[in-house]
């Protein structure tokens, strides 16, 4: 009986003592490698990827609108901002200069079509491109919006990679 517990306890210090050591598990190594090479100089990178970066400002009252869109095109390279209504998204293209504009329509303070009406007055920023991003469906709203000013027309839902695609296009005629 006693050589049966011994065997038993020997068995699986046996077994573990056989199996690799996770350490040298060269699938581990691999990936730990990864993680752990050396970055090249990351102060040039940055400022390269500053000059190339464009800017987008997104433009909602809702603040889940405006974190869904803002972090899809975050992650795909481009620097955000944000506003929560018409006002101040004017302020803040005057400062900011962004490259595109994403807006709602209906908003406090300041609606969308006031605030794009408000954009392309201001000669600083009346050449940015602005698309309205909205819910309401509707014709006429669409007519008075791009009346207004606004270069694409969008209806909610819209999937983030639809409206990457509509940025893109406006940036590419910007040159």
């Amino acid at each position: 009986m006693t050589s049966s517990i011994s065997a038993t306890l020997v068995r699986p210090l046996v077994g573990a003592a056989a199996l690799p050591n996770r350490r040298d598990d060269p699938t581990r190594a691999r990936a730990t490698a990864r993680r752990t090479a050396p970055s090249r100089s990351p102060r040039p990178q940055s400022r390269v990827r500053a000059r190339a970066q464009r800017t987008v400002l997104i433009v909602d009252d809702s603040a889940d609108t405006r974190e869904m869109y803002g972090s899809y095109l975050g992650h795909r390279g481009f620097r955000v901002l944000m506003a929560p209504d018409g006002e101040a998204a004017v302020q803040i293209a005057l400062a900011q200069r962004p490259d595109v504009i994403v807006m709602d329509l209906a908003m406090p303070r300041l609606n969308g079509i006031s605030a794009v009406h408000r954009l392309k007055q201001e000669p600083r920023t009346h050449n940015i491109p602005v698309i309205i991003l909205t819910g309401y469906a509707f014709r006429a709203i669409q007519h008075g919006a791009l009346e207004a000013g606004a270069d694409v027309f969008l209806t909610k839902p819209c999937l983030p990679e639809d409206l990457e695609r509509h940025v893109q296009s406006l940036l590419s005629r910007r040159g």
